[in-house]
C-alpha cells in the first residue's frame, strides 16, 4: 500500500495476518472466502448426508455408506464464504483522556480498528465501519474492497473525540438496521448506562451478530494512582473537581470493579467475546494473544 497510514502499524499487523478471524455464526455471503455459509454447497467441509434422489450428481454418492447399508446415498457440504464485520467505534469525548506518556483511548482503538480492518479485508471479508458519539459521526457500509479500505484508515485518520456518550441509545439504533447475520465488533470504554449498554447488545445478539467487545480503558481509570490534591475535569459537560483522592480512591476502585464485573458478566450470559485491555498493553501482543485464544475456542466447539 503506497500510502502509510497513521493507525496501521507493520509491528502489529505482522502478528495477527498469520491468525485467522472465524465467526462462530453461520454467515451468509456471495462470493468464496473463508467462513462457513448456510448455504448448501460443493466445498471442503462435510454437512450431513442424505438420501439419493434421481438428478443428483453421481460424484457425491458415498459408495462407503453404500456398501455397509445397500442403499445410496449423497455426501452434502457446506459452502464456505465471507463474512460481514462491522467496526464501531466509540468517538465521545471520554475516548480522548490518556494518562501522560501514553496515547489516548482513542488513538489507541483507532489503532486496533485499523488493524482488524486490514485483516478482514486481507481474509476476504467485507468490513464497514461506523463512529459515534451521542450521534452517528461516520457510516461506511460494508465492502471488500483495497479502496474502500483506503476510506476505513482515512476515516478514522480524520476522527477525534466530541460529544457525549449515548452508548446503548447507539447500539439499539444500529441493531435495527441489522438483519443480515455477520460480527459486530464494539470498540468502546462502555462509559454508559451498564443496562442500557447490555439491553442494546441483547438486540443484536437476537439480530445474529456474533458480537466482540473490546473494553479499552486507560491504567489511571483502573488503578487510580493520584496522591495528592488534583483537579479533575469531566470530558463530557461535568464541571472540574478539586478532591483528595486519597479520601475517595477506595470507594473509585470498587465502584469500577463493579462496573466492568457487570460488564463482563452481561457479555458473558449473552454468548459475547468480551476482552478488557488496556493502553498500556503493547497492542500487537494483546491483539495476537486474543486472536489465537479465540480461534482455539471455536475449534473446541466444533
Amino acid at each position: 500500500m503506497a500510502k502509510a497510514y497513521r493507525y496501521l502499524e507493520p509491528r502489529i499487523l505482522d502478528k495477527i495476518t498469520r491468525l485467522e478471524l472465524r465467526a462462530k455464526l453461520v454467515v451468509e455471503g456471495f462470493v468464496a472466502g473463508m467462513h462457513r455459509s448456510p448455504y448448501r454447497g460443493a466445498s471442503v467441509e462435510f454437512a450431513q448426508h442424505r438420501e439419493y434422489a434421481p438428478g443428483d450428481d453421481l460424484r457425491f454418492l458415498d459408495w462407503k455408506v453404500f456398501a455397509r447399508t445397500d442403499r445410496f446415498y449423497v455426501k452434502e457440504f457446506e459452502e464456505e464464504t465471507n463474512l460481514r464485520a462491522l467496526l464501531f467505534l466509540d468517538q465521545s469525548r471520554s475516548m480522548e483522556y490518556g494518562s501522560p506518556g501514553r496515547v489516548s483511548k482513542f488513538d489507541y482503538s483507532a489503532t486496533l480498528a485499523a488493524s482488524l480492518a486490514y485483516l478482514l479485508q486481507r481474509q476476504a471479508d467485507a468490513v464497514g465501519l461506523e463512529l459515534f458519539s451521542e450521534r452517528l459521526e461516520t457510516s461506511l457500509p460494508a465492502q471488500n474492497s483495497r479502496a474502500h479500505l483506503g476510506d476505513i484508515f482515512k476515516a478514522l485518520e480524520e476522527a477525534s473525540p466530541t460529544g457525549g456518550t449515548a452508548l446503548g441509545k447507539a447500539l439499539a439504533a444500529v441493531g435495527d438496521r441489522l438483519y443480515r447475520k455477520g460480527v459486530f465488533i464494539l470498540v468502546s470504554d462502555l462509559f454508559d448506562d451498564v443496562e442500557s449498554v447490555l439491553k442494546g447488545l441483547k438486540l443484536l445478539r437476537h439480530r445474529n451478530q456474533d458480537v466482540l467487545v473490546f473494553h479499552v480503558m486507560d491504567p489511571d481509570e483502573v488503578e487510580f494512582p493520584f496522591d495528592r490534591m488534583t483537579l479533575f475535569e469531566g470530558l463530557e459537560g461535568m464541571d472540574k473537581l478539586l478532591v483528595d483522592p486519597r479520601a475517595l480512591r477506595e470507594a473509585y476502585l470498587a465502584e469500577v470493579r463493579s462496573f466492568q464485573e457487570k460488564v463482563r458478566r452481561g457479555c458473558l450470559g449473552l454468548g459475547i467475546d468480551y476482552q478488557r485491555i488496556l493502553t498500556n498493553q503493547p497492542l500487537d501482543v494483546a491483539l495476537s494473544a486474543w486472536l489465537a485464544a479465540r480461534a482455539d475456542r471455536l475449534r473446541r466447539r466444533k
